[in-house]
Formats: C-alpha cells, structure tokens, sequence
C-alpha cells in the first residue's frame, strides 16, 4: 500500500489568504445563503412569482374553472327571462335546473316533468318556444294524474279525497290553510303555531328562544327581587328614651 504524502492534503485544506492591499471586499448580498438553501425547504423567490404568474395566466384564460363565461346564444328568439307558474325563471340556464325555481318544484319533479313534455333537460330554457313552456307548466299542473302519489306534495286530501301537487301561489295558500285548520282543531300542532313555538319536537331547552335575552331577564328578576325584600323589612326601632330618676 502506498500513503498519500501529508503535504498535498496541506496544501488543498490552507485557503489563499488574501492580500492586505486588496482592501475590503464586496459585502454578500442580504439573504444570498436563503437562495441557496430555497432546494431544500423553502421555494426562492423566482420560483414563486413565476408559479403565480402560470396561475394568474390559467384564471385568465375563458373557460377557466371558477369564472363564468357569459351565454350569448344564437338564437334570435331567445327569451333571458321566462314566466312559469307566476315566477320569473333565468333563461340562460337548463330547463330542469331552471324549474326547480318554482316553488314546489324540485330536481326529480323537474326531470320528470321534462320527460313528459317531450323537452330535453339540458336545453336551455330561454331557447324553449311559448307553446312549450306552457306546456311544461300545464303538465307540471296535471302531473298527480302521471305519477304514482308518493311522489306528490299533497298525497291525500282530507276534503277532495285524492292526490294532489300543487306549485307556485297555490302551494304557499294550501300551507296557510292547512295551518289555519289546525288552529282552529286545536290540535297539538296548531297550539304550538300559535304560540310560535316548534311543532316537530325539537328540543327547546337551548334553541327556540324568542323575545330578550335569557340573561338580561335573570338580572333583571334578580333586581326586582331585591327591591322588593328591602320594600318588605320592617323599619329599625327607635332607641327607647331614658327613664327618669
């Protein structure tokens, strides 16, 4: 085996010192060692501002998730506003989601509505004639006679005796009749809807409160109770006055 001489290893380790007449040197830039250590932990800054430049480009870019395009259809006749059941629907947007603004109305109502009167789901609404959205809306009014009644809102009427699913005004009416009614049984249920409170047994022990705060009415029961215990007590005695001698 052969050793290495000391001196070479000497001589690689002992850095150059500098002359004395060079004067100071450049002072490192603030921050310089962050740089360089940005691989291991932390992104530098140029990596950064330049991530945040390709986001900024892909918002900006139309169709870009979360921001919305504006619709501007072809059609000439397109309506951006359309009237169903006494309410203004948007036009711009499907017909089955569009109707589901009706009140009464929701998603499966809506698709099963659309079946029946022969309408594509996903066209747009305000692309739809006159004629066929009234004939969505008389279809959405006859539609307890073409489905089965749990799939109504009104499955069993007490005075008519058959299903029923209302929409729109009539539905809003119905409920206020159905309450009135209620009231004037007085059942359970109307009792607990004229005093305001809730009707499906729900608790009430820490939710339901209605009218001040439970802790500004403790304080003021507390004071009222005082005031009157001080009302209450019998005045002090007089000193009895000194017999003479």
């Amino acid at each position: 085996m052969e050793i290495a001489p000391k001196e070479a290893k000497e001589a690689v380790a002992s850095p150059t010192v500098p002359a004395a007449d060079a004067g100071p040197g450049p002072e490192p830039e603030k921050g310089a060692g962050k740089k360089e250590r940005g691989s291991k932990g932390r992104e530098p800054k140029e990596g950064k501002e330049a991530k945040e430049g390709k986001e900024a480009k892909g918002k900006s870019r139309p169709g870009a998730p979360g921001k919305t395009t504006k619709v501007i259809p072809d059609n000439p006749n397109f309506r951006y506003i359309v009237r169903v059941a006494n309410t203004d629907l948007d036009g711009t947007r499907p017909t089955a989601l569009a109707l589901t603004g009706v009140r009464g109305v929701g998603l499966r109502i809506a698709e099963v509505a659309c079946r029946l009167a022969n309408v594509k789901a996903e066209e747009m609404i305000g692309n739809l004639p006159e004629s066929t959205v009234e004939g969505i809306e008389s279809t959405l009014g006859h539609l307890a006679t073409s489905v089965p009644p749990w799939m109504v809102n009104h499955p069993h009427e007490p005075v008519v005796g058959e299903s029923a699913h209302l929409i729109g005004p009539d539905l809003e009416a119905r409920r206020r009749d159905d309450i009135n009614l209620m009231k004037m049984v007085r059942s359970y249920r109307g009792v607990r809807h004229e005093r305001g409170q809730k009707v499906r047994g729900q608790r009430t022990r820490s939710n339901g409160r209605t009218g001040m705060a439970a802790g500004v009415l403790k304080k003021a029961a507390k004071e009222a109770a005082a005031a009157a215990a001080r009302e209450e007590a019998p005045a002090p005695a007089a000193p009895a006055a000194a017999k003479k001698e």
